[in-house]
This record gives structure tokens, sequence and C-alpha cells, in this order.
């Protein structure tokens, strides 16, 4: 029996909050095409055979009636919704907490429609067709049977994904001296220097550097399907701790969730490092910068113009 293809996770439920509005739909191509567009496209030409959109419910029609006329024709997709709500039995979420989980607590919403291997983005990230490629190759080849789950990690240089106009988070990742995966670290307030980056956890009294070529997760991960019960047998625990009860902004966080797997021996990770060009919609004025760069993709013919049409596969 073949093998399903691997399916694209696309996290496109974040409040935007940041940019100051619902990025996810905003036009940023030369011919009206938003970011996630580019993602979805290059999946398709990669091999991935479904796409699964992680939304909010009440932003769902909107969404469909904008994706509709363009994926219908061309790939299976659906919609699932992220709800603060979506909890075990026994929890309740509190009343002054307004926002999702966080990213793990994403995936999770899609844990009836899931059936095999997986690849998990951002929706205002561009990862560039390089790395859709070596995450369906990773994703095709890696199987989930009784071994050590092996879970996929595409990278990209930090320096390469600061932005311009505000901190970001990052995780950051630490390597072996065979220049394996050894952890990561999600860094909060990033903010660019000539050198690299830095941060700082006083409220800017002190300062730690970051290296420029240090590898960091952009959020583009591959994973076998029994990652989602390592997500739902985390997410209590996670519920349970000090801090979550506490801070009513702390998040179930992709990075911390596969760090703490292949720390405790659950998991290994496999890097895939990307030389495409990444970049991302984080604050409003990132868009012109990103707007200028898919214009000069079309006119170089790296996409077509318009991005979708009958001749994508």
């Amino acid at each position: 029996m073949s093998m399903a293809k691997p399916v694209l996770v696309v996290l496109a439920a974040g409040m935007g909050s940041r940019y100051g509005g619902l990025k996810q739909l905003d036009a940023v191509g030369p011919n009206g095409e938003i970011l996630m567009d580019y993602s979805v496209y290059d999946a398709i030409k990669a091999g991935f055979g479904e796409i699964v959109f992680i939304i909010r419910e009440e932003f769902a029609e909107a969404f469909m009636a904008l994706m509709a006329p363009k994926l219908d024709s061309l790939v299976n997709w659906r919609c699932v919704f992220q709800d603060a709500d979506d909890l075990p039995e026994g929890y309740k979420r509190p009343a002054n907490r307004e926002r999702p989980w966080g990213t793990g607590h994403a995936v999770l919403a899609a844990r009836d429609v899931l059936r095999g291997p997986f690849a998990v983005i951002n929706a205002d990230d561009y990862y560039g067709k390089e790395s859709y490629r070596l995450m369906y190759d990773f994703l095709s080849t890696k199987r989930d049977d009784d071994k050590k789950p092996l879970y996929g990690m595409c990278t990209w240089r930090l320096r390469r994904t600061l932005s311009e106009y505000g901190e970001v988070s990052r995780g950051v990742l630490t390597l072996d001296e065979e220049g394996r995966f050894a952890g990561i670290r999600e860094i909060k307030k990033i903010e660019r220097t000539e050198d690299g980056g830095r941060f700082s956890t006083d409220e800017g009294k002190t300062w730690n550097n970051l290296d420029g070529d240090r590898l960091v997760s952009m959020n583009f991960w591959g994973f076998p399907l029994s990652f989602m019960e390592l997500l739902r047998e985390g997410f209590p625990t996670f519920l349970n701790r000090e801090e979550t009860q506490r801070n009513m902004r702390a998040e179930y966080l992709l990075p911390e969730i596969v760090g703490d797997a292949y720390v405790n021996g659950k998991a290994d990770v496999h890097l895939m490092p990307v030389r495409d060009r990444w970049f991302g919609v984080t604050f409003r004025e990132d868009q012109a910068r990103v707007a200028n760069a898919l214009s000069q993709f079309a006119e170089d013919g790296v996409y077509p113009r318009p991005l979708f049409d009958t001749s994508i596969k």
C-alpha cells in the first residue's frame, strides 16, 4: 500500500496584535495574492497532497470565500478552528484568558483530520521553494514506527530573519560538535544589531548578544502522526504549571515541546538548513518590503502572474 502524501498544516489563527490587523488576509503579491498563497503554491509544487488551515471561526466565512476560488480545482483543503475553550476534560478557560494557547494547541486542533505525516508552517511567513522540497522529501521517507520518532525542522541564519521595525521571537538552536540538533530555546524580544541580534530579560538593563549565523527555527516543522499523541499528553501538564495559571499569555509552543521531547529521549530532530530567502510580515512596516520582493519574483519568473492557474501541478 502506498504511503499517503504529506499534509501541510498552516497556522493562520494568530491574533495579529503587533501588526495591527488580520495580516493573514492582507494582499501583498503583485496580483493581490496574500502571503500564504505562496506557501500553498510551493507546497503543491513540492508534492503535498492536502492543505489544512488552522483559523479562528469568526473569520471562517471570509477566509473560505477568499481561498475557494484559488484552491478548489488544485488541491484538497479544509479548515479547522482553534478555540481557546478547546481543552481536555476537566479543564476550563480562565475568565481573564482571551487568547488561544499557542502553536502546540493550534496543531492539536487538527487532531481529527490528520491521518499521516504532516508539516506545520506559519501563515505569515515566506519560506521559499527549497524548504518545501526538503520537507516533502523528509516526510515521504521517514516512517512512523516503533523506533524513536524523528522530527524535521527547516532552519535559517538568524541575521536573515530579523525585522528592521521591532522585536521578534525566535527558536534559537544549540548544536553538538557534529552540527546536529542539541536543543532549542524560544527567545523573545530579539532586536536587530549590526552583527546579528540581541535580547534582554530584564527590561533592557542588560543585553545578551546573538551571533547572526546562529541557526533558528521559523516554525517550519515536519512530524509523524505520533506527534499528535505527544501533544495531547503534554497539554494537561502545560495547563497545570504554575506559570501557565499565573500568566494569562502563557503559550504551549512547538519549539518548547520539541525541545523537551529531545531532552527526555522521546524524539530526535533532523535539521534542514534552507538557502532560500525567508521573509515575513510581523509589523505593518514589513509589508512594503515583502510586496517589493514578491513583485521582483514575478518579474524574474520565479512565480507566474497570476500565481494560481490550472497548470500549477
